[in-house]
Order: C-alpha cells, then sequence, then structure tokens
C-alpha cells in the first residue's frame, strides 16, 4: 500500500525524472517516467548490477504481516530480502538515500517479546549501518487515499470496517494517522532534501508530508 502511494508521487513530482519499479508481479500500470521490472528472486539481484547503477535514492516498500508467520519465515521476507537489495544497492550507489518502510513499535534492542518488532529492528539496524544515508519511516496507521487498497485482506477489512471514522481518528490521534498521501510526498522530502533524524515517527512523517 506505502508502494503504491509513494509511486503515485513520484510520477505526478515533476522533480522526478525516472523511477524504476521492481515487482514480484506486473502491476498493468503504465507511465511515461516508469521503468517496472518483474523479478522472481528477491535473495539474489546480482543480475541487475548494471540495471541499478545511477539511482539517487530507494524507497523500499516490501513487506508483509507477520499474522499466522513463524519468526523464520518473516525474518527471511523482512530482514533477508531487505537486506540482499539494499547491500548491492549500497555498493553501486553510496551517495544514495534508501528509506525503509518499518512500522510504528520496532524494537531497536532487538530484545523485546514482539517478534515482528524484534526483526523489524534488526533489519532498521542493519540497514543504518550500510554505507549511505538511510532513513526509516515508522508510520502508523495509514488512510489509503486516490484508490490505493492494501494487498492484506485484514487491512482491507479494517479499513472498510473504519471508514466512517476516519476524520475521527486524524482529529483524535493527529500523531499515529497518517494518509497514504503524506507518507509519499515525505518519503520523496527525506530523500531530495534529506533529514538529520535517521528514524522518522508517525508525527514527523505528517509534518514533512504537509510541508511538501
Amino acid at each position: 500500500m506505502v508502494g503504491q502511494a509513494v509511486l503515485r508521487e513520484c510520477l505526478m513530482d515533476p522533480r522526478i525524472d525516472k523511477v524504476l519499479s521492481m515487482v514480484r508481479g506486473t502491476s498493468g500500470l503504465h507511465h511515461a517516467k516508469l521503468d517496472e521490472r518483474v523479478h522472481s528472486d528477491f535473495l539474489d539481484f546480482s543480475s541487475l548490477q548494471q540495471t541499478w547503477r545511477g539511482y539517487d535514492a530507494c524507497f523500499y516498500c516490501l513487506g508483509v504481516s507477520s499474522a499466522g508467520m513463524n519468526e523464520r519465515d518473516y525474518r527471511r521476507v523482512t530482514f533477508d530480502f531487505t537486506l540482499a537489495a539494499a547491500r548491492l544497492l549500497a555498493q553501486l550507489n553510496p551517495a544514495m538515500t534508501f528509506v525503509y518502510v518499518s512500522g510504528a513499535g520496532t524494537d531497536s534492542t532487538e530484545r523485546g517479546r514482539s517478534m515482528w518488532a524484534r526483526v523489524k529492528g534488526a533489519t532498521e539496524n542493519a540497514l543504518l549501518a550500510l554505507p549511505f544515508k538511510a532513513v526509516m519511516f515508522r508510520p502508523g496507521v495509514i488512510i489509503p487515499l486516490h484508490g490505493i487498497r492494501s494487498k492484506t485482506r485484514s487491512y482491507r477489512m479494517f479499513y472498510a470496517a473504519t471508514r466512517p471514522l476516519w476524520g475521527l481518528l486524524r482529529a483524535v490521534w493527529p500523531n499515529a494517522v497518517s494518509t497514504s498521501e503524506q507518507v509519499g510526498r515525505a518519503m520523496i522530502a527525506a530523500a531530495r532534501d534529506g533529514t538529520s533524524q535517521p528514524i522518522m515517527e508517525a508525527r514527523d512523517i505528517n509534518r514533512v508530508g504537509k510541508s511538501v
């Protein structure tokens, strides 16, 4: 869902010349600035070295819900996939900014009781240790706009059930609720303008997203 959001904002932003989108299945989206590539093995990107050279930023939005998953499988998608891409990008484009979509409640100590939070924390820490500029985005509740939909069924059910309350949620918890538009714009701002904060919580995302 965040990937859809930031892709929309990138394609609409006149300051962005080109977007390379790495996907597991074709989206059917066509745009003059978009170069979409289907790639099946997210543990091995070595065949894409020439393709990946010369980019200023990477918005890493791949992720899954931890519901029903054991730690080994969740870590494979969350940590192993991410670092396989990030290590190669750091080697090819050391001056780039890598924006990673994490989540509110991520455990930077890697020692907490919550499995998903530990794995996300380990992923963040590993990214921050790589030789490029890395920024961790920790959004809370994201309200999807402009026809954007989550691919996770439970999330879609949640959004359908709470839609009448979206305005109230934003009013009551302004520092915990973001729109997909705010998140996408804040990611672009973090890459273009830089940020002194390696970790951006929902309140930081909203502040930057509103200012763009």
